[in-house]
């Protein structure tokens, strides 16, 4: 009997077709997530108006206004010096297309002598193209070089192509030079159409207060309201008007940017504004910027700022012997009843993510710190009643902070166990600032030890590699050195995953595993971290469990441009690669840089050490959980890997992903 034989593919097949090229716009409109906030459309009309701040951030634009039309639409003009519309000498395409419909492509990648920006928030050149691919129309008009310049498009696609016309007379409506961006955002795209009115003028107003001069506008097409803000006074004005406690000492304000001659481990014009004012109650306001975009979740120009104020307050306290017996400062003490606008200009900023909220560039805190901390030390030399009345502020802070610590230490008992002697311990008793380092050998250690924040930081260097404990008993463990002194050291028993065990004893906030970043590295964290799982897994279920990610190589680049000579560091390949990238673009010749692979942690200085791994500003620190695994699949997966009798799985984990790994040899 003859069967017959289907021909339709398979539901699960997988094959060369079912891998699918996403081009032009098609990424932003399948994950817009990725590029921009979903909430509401806020965040891409930003990218409009954070395009006319860079016109006035680099003095080719005075004005910057926004209407909110009755259809929904919002346009944003300027009067800079409005964006090129002739053919790209490469592309063949009219520049301003290219700008909107094209990721990865604008005037914001060229920071060199005579580049169209020196500073600007604009980073990957991918910003109002997704404005534009999640629009469900988008018109610009370019007034340039007596011309007027107008097309639209639709979800990202041209469906009015370009037209260029003699420009009239003022009278007519067209003006000398600048940009209008008429935009109106899909509601398909993001959880609610409106755009919060209260951020928006937050927004614009900050524009406003950070480019003393120009002119911000936003008008209601519906009520015809127009409202206007025009800072003379910059950020003193705007934080005395925002306070809501009052101030303890007139505010500090200062602005100080790099020039080519004196200042060489910057770029020219590199620097910072700010304002900052103290207060013994009441909210703080805490404001930064970086060329003008808004980083609310902080970042690195923020630590400078905390850094430079600290280094100076603690310098004026110690001169006049102002702090008590027994008092030790830290920078959280300063810094816990300051109110801020800071605003940075960095020439290459790195960011966290499309969406810009944080700053990650570690250049940035010596940068604002350097310039902070002598300005505000010559402050408080020429102020010395306001730096005593700060002094007192600060030292109070001190003391609450040291008697909270106090209290912790009671509830512990008298019956501690003696620490071990490879232990370089902490000096502070704060559980929420202390933290250990769990150290691969002793050459390491030594660099951790000199390296770290002795008020912070304590360092328990572990010679070889850990037992296995996966499979060890719990009352068995001790017969370990090495497992013997992480858990007197840390202060709480091994215990099992129903266990509630006493963690009144635990002496540090965070305990972190600092490994070489190679395979051996790798292979004692796996084995550190078996032993967490295994036998005090309530440490890890609080979230008390950390990995540090010490870098594997180290770029020396020479001078670019207006770049000085430095240096960079690269987690892995991936990040090496895109850091030689970066440096090409910037003007450096294949060959101009080093590049230097640490085989181990002993091979950093304790300088390098804290710069890439241990300042708590600039490193990157892991919390170890479980994830989407889950407690169970997480136990399997150890147990497949790290149990005695799992060698067949562990081949048949090998036969199947082998492929894939790349050997450290």
């Amino acid at each position: 009997m003859a069967t017959k034989t289907s021909t339709s593919p398979s539901p699960a097949a997988y094959g060369e077709a079912s891998i699918r090229v996403l081009k032009g716009l098609e990424p932003v409109k399948q994950r817009p997530g990725m590029y921009t906030r979903t909430d509401n459309p806020l965040h891409m009309v930003q990218e409009v108006i954070d395009n006319a701040a860079d016109e006035a951030l680099a003095r080719h634009g005075h004005r910057i206004g926004v209407t909110l039309h009755t259809d929904g639409s919002v346009s944003v003009e300027d009067d800079g010096r409005g964006i090129p519309f002739g053919l790209h000498p490469e592309e063949g395409v009219p520049v301003v297309e290219i700008v909107f419909t094209r990721l990865h492509a604008g005037g914001k990648f060229d920071k060199g002598s005579g580049g169209a920006y020196s500073f600007s928030g604009g980073l990957h050149g991918v910003g109002v193209s997704v404005t534009n691919a999640l629009a469900t129309r988008l018109q610009v008009t370019v007034w340039r070089e007596k011309q007027v310049a107008t097309l639209a498009f639709s979800g990202g696609d041209v469906i009015e192509p370009l037209t260029v016309r003699p420009a009239g007379p003022a009278s007519s409506g067209d003006r000398k030079q600048g940009t209008t961006v008429r935009v109106w955002p899909d509601p398909k795209y993001f959880e609610a159409a409106d755009l919060p009115k209260n951020e928006l003028v937050h927004l614009l107003r900050s524009k406003a207060v950070l480019m003393p001069g120009v002119t911000v506008t936003l008008a209601h097409e519906k009520t015809g309201e127009v409202q206007t803000w025009l800072y003379q006074g910059g950020l003193r004005d705007y934080l005395a008007q925002n306070l809501s406690g009052e101030p303890l000492i007139p505010p500090f304000e200062g602005a100080q940017y790099a020039s080519h001659a004196a200042d060489e481990a910057f770029a020219e014009g590199e620097g910072a504004a700010w304002c900052v004012s103290f207060s013994e109650e009441g909210t703080n306001l805490r404001e930064s910027y970086v060329n003008l975009i808004p980083t609310i979740a902080g970042g690195t120009h923020e630590a400078g700022l905390k850094d430079g104020l600290f280094q100076a307050v603690k310098g004026f306290v110690e001169m006049h012997a102002l702090c008590p017996k027994g008092v030790k400062l830290m920078p959280d003490d300063v810094f816990g009843r300051a109110s801020y606008v800071l605003s940075a200009k960095v020439l290459d900023p790195q960011f966290q993510g499309q969406t810009k909220e944080r700053l990650n560039s570690r250049d940035a805190l010596r940068l604002v710190s350097a310039f902070v901390k002598p300005t505000l030390e010559l402050w408080l030399s020429q102020h010395v009643e306001h730096g005593k009345k700060l002094a007192e502020l600060v030292i109070k802070q001190a003391q609450v902070r040291q008697r909270a610590g106090q209290k912790v230490e009671k509830k512990k008992g008298s019956g501690v166990a003696v620490l071990p002697g490879k232990l370089t311990d902490c000096e502070s008793r704060d559980l929420s600032m202390n933290e250990v380092f769990l150290v691969e050998g002793d050459s390491a250690g030594g660099s951790a030890k000199m390296g770290r924040n002795k008020e912070t930081q304590a360092v328990l260097p572990l010679r070889g590699k850990v037992l296995n404990a996966w499979e060890v008993e719990r009352d068995r463990l001790f017969a370990n050195n090495e497992i013997h002194d992480i858990a007197v050291a840390i202060g709480v028993d091994p215990h099992g995953p129903d266990d509630r065990p006493d963690l009144s004893g635990l002496r540090y906030g965070k305990v972190c595993i600092l490994s070489d970043a190679d395979v051996d590295g790798s292979h004692i964290q796996v084995l550190l971290l078996t032993l967490f799982f295994r036998h005090f897994p309530q440490l890890v279920a609080q979230g008390h469990l950390y990995i540090a990610k010490p870098p594997l190589y180290r770029v020396d680049a020479a001078a670019r441009g207006k770049k000085p000579a430095a240096k960079f560091y690269a987690l892995d390949d991936g990040e090496l690669q895109a850091i030689l990238d970066k440096l090409r673009k910037e003007g450096a010749r294949d060959g101009s840089w080093s590049i230097g692979r640490f085989k181990g942690l002993g091979e950093m200085n304790a300088e390098q050490l804290w710069e890439t791994t241990l300042n708590p500003d600039t490193r990157r620190l892991l919390r170890v959980d479980c994830g989407a695994l889950g407690v169970a699949e997480t136990t399997a997966a150890l147990t497949r890997l790290m149990g005695k009798g799992e060698a067949a799985s562990r081949r048949e984990l090998m036969e199947l992903h082998g492929d894939a790994v790349d050997v450290d040899v």
